[in-house]
């Protein structure tokens, strides 16, 4: 029996699939979990239910805590907008006023920070070199209808590697300042983005090509983006987006980058699959094109958990099949709450690598890439006119050793 089309399984075939993978000690872990732990969560989820948002606010929560855990996973966007409903007895004024404070001082940042997007779009299109946007607002509109409703703190945008020189000749041009020079361009060294930034207004840009999205377990097939390319529709601006697929499978291995350390990220997946309808055929077909079928079952996994999404059956079946994906979104579902505040140790870190990767040889050779992969970090002092070379590479395993190693040292 042929399957049915993405769009039209997500409509006719959604299930309620809220806490059906985790298993009884992670509800157990939860159940137990300090009150603003379980606020948190509330706010982060899909469709907060008030009820328990205020049964759990009048228990005891230390609101400080609160906010410093919000603002540390990046949903304080979200709490603002799931809290705003109670009353002083339950949410003291001071807190509140605080998260207010913070909310509009995030849309004045999202107001310049649009503003400067359409400026970057009109300039480039003039040029004739081809961006595209990847999560800040556009991400934030999908997910939350608002561009403002997420926390984020630059704007990222994709260009082909053949345009990065001229894009950054225009970028200054504009009052930028590089981080990467052109004379390291024109050797073709490749950096972790390529990031500029506006000294009147301390606004930060960062490009990324086919050769800074090393995560990506397989090369990035940037012409498919550009071919697959939406555009997503932002104060009457039609801004070009990935696909909603494309975005999601960024989002994941964005995620996996990470070690999924923040809330938001899982938040931001639930959202997007739950208020968009992604073809899921063309999702999967999106993450096996570059490997990245584990990373998005992850991603998926822990947005159902841990923020109510639902999925179509067959999805729902084939995340639940994969036992890999179970154990590591255990894994990160119980060091969740002190993630953001932590950082894993270099073993850690490696093993991780290798599991989101999955697979007896494709792991280990995943990590030894990223290993061996340098970034601006590792390139040998002035040599920024030179090819990368072997001693580049081979700093980044050491430099990686010394940064996560519990003592510092190794």
């Amino acid at each position: 029996m042929p399957l049915e089309s993405g769009r039209e399984e997500n409509s006719r075939c959604l299930e309620a699939t809220r806490g059906v993978f985790l298993p009884e000690e992670l509800q157990s872990l939860f159940g137990t979990a300090g009150t603003e732990w379980q606020v948190l969560l509330e706010c982060a989820h899909v469709n907060p239910d008030t009820r328990r948002l205020h049964e759990l606010s009048r228990g005891k929560v230390d609101w400080p805590l609160f906010f410093e855990l919000a603002e540390g996973h990046g949903v304080l966007g979200l709490a603002a907008n799931s809290l705003r409903d109670c009353d002083d007895a339950v949410l003291p004024r001071e807190i509140w006023q605080k998260i207010r404070d913070w909310h509009r001082a995030q849309m004045l940042f999202t107001l310049r920070l649009t503003a400067e997007m359409f400026r970057l779009l009109e300039r480039f299109a003039a040029r004739g070199i081809e961006i595209l946007v990847i999560k800040g607002p556009v991400l934030s509109v999908r997910c939350y209808g608002d561009p403002g409703a997420r926390q984020y703190a630059d704007l990222d945008l994709i260009v082909r590697d053949t345009d990065i020189l001229r894009s950054t000749e225009l970028m200054t041009g504009l009052g930028y300042e590089p981080d990467i020079a052109p004379r390291a361009i024109r050797a073709a060294k490749a950096p972790g983005e390529y990031a500029f930034r506006q000294p009147a207004t301390n606004l930060l840009v960062e490009f990324h090509t086919e050769r800074t999205f090393r995560y990506y377990p397989r090369q990035v097939p940037l012409e498919a983006l550009f071919a697959r390319q939406a555009r997503v529709l932002i104060d009457s601006h039609e801004v070009p987006a990935l696909s909603v697929e494309d975005e999601l499978v960024l989002i994941c291995i964005h995620g996996a980058k990470h070690f999924w350390e923040r809330s938001m990220w899982i938040a931001d997946v639930a959202a997007l699959v739950s208020r968009q309808t992604p073809d899921w055929d063309r999702a999967v077909s999106a993450a096996r094109q570059v490997r990245a079928e584990r990373m998005l079952h992850v991603g998926l996994r822990l947005a159902v958990n841990l923020s109510g999404a639902q999925l179509p059956q067959r999805i729902a079946a084939a995340v639940q099949s994969d036992g890999a994906a179970a154990r590591l979104s255990s894994q990160i579902a119980r060091g969740l709450p002190s993630a953001a505040s932590a950082t894993p140790g270099i073993l850690a870190r490696a093993m991780f690598r290798i599991s989101m990767r999955g697979g007896f040889l494709s792991g280990p050779a995943y990590l030894l890439r990223l290993s061996l992969s340098p970034t601006e970090e590792d390139w040998v002092k002035n040599s920024e006119e030179q090819q990368s070379s072997i001693f580049d590479a081979l700093r980044r395993p050491f430099r990686l050793a010394r940064k996560y190693s519990r003592d510092g040292k190794a």
